[in-house]
């Protein structure tokens, strides 16, 4: 199979989610900055949500000029990924909407664990279709992720922080953003396969 379909496919899917965000940023009722300023639990929701789509595709794009075959098992795979990240619109509005209120929140938490396990599951999928972990380029370059391993962990803490105290949780979800917003290098110094 044709990697470019799955990379177009994902591209499109990036765009439309990126689209829905934006199209939830209301233009204030007012006329003065008071009215810009009542918005701002929606636009951060937007700017931090936006982050994180923005990292799931340039990290999609490194990650995929390393993958060599694409079957049946990493398209549904991907699209696996592109489900779960479809639902962080929906969880950026409701969060930005409430004001931050903790059941919102943690359901944002939630949204953003989900991709994280199927970016694994797809990672899994792209080593066996390259011939396992001791012979897919990629395999060997992420034998030890530690921002995969820890991540997981933030997620879940936010979640449950959520409950307690949610800017905790946001702090949570920021620092994954901030741990992943460069990609890794090592895949730009491989290049092409």
């Amino acid at each position: 199979m044709e990697k470019h379909r799955l990379l177009g496919m994902t591209d499109g899917v990036m765009a439309v989610i990126i689209t829905i965000m934006v199209l939830e940023l209301k233009i204030p009722e007012g006329h003065d900055l008071h009215a810009l300023l009542e918005g701002w639990p929606v636009f951060l929701a937007y700017v931090l949500s936006f982050i994180y789509v923005a990292i799931y595709w340039n990290n999609h794009h490194h990650y995929f000029h390393l993958v060599r075959h694409v079957n049946g098992a990493l398209l549904w795979g991907n699209l696996h990924l592109l489900f779960w990240l479809s639902l962080v619109p929906f969880a950026t509005a409701w969060m930005g909407e409430s004001g931050f209120a903790p059941v919102p929140v943690a359901l944002y938490g939630v949204a953003l664990f989900m991709p994280a396990i199927a970016w694994r599951i797809m990672q899994g999928i792209i080593f066996r279709a390259d011939g396992g972990r001791a012979h897919s380029p990629l395999a060997r370059l992420l034998e030890r992720d530690l921002k995969a391993l820890i991540s997981p962990v933030f997620y879940a803490a936010g979640i449950g922080l959520a409950f307690v105290a949610p800017w905790a949780s946001l702090l949570c979800y920021l620092a994954v953003a901030l741990m992943w917003v460069v990609p890794d290098r090592r895949i730009e110094t491989l290049g092409e396969p």
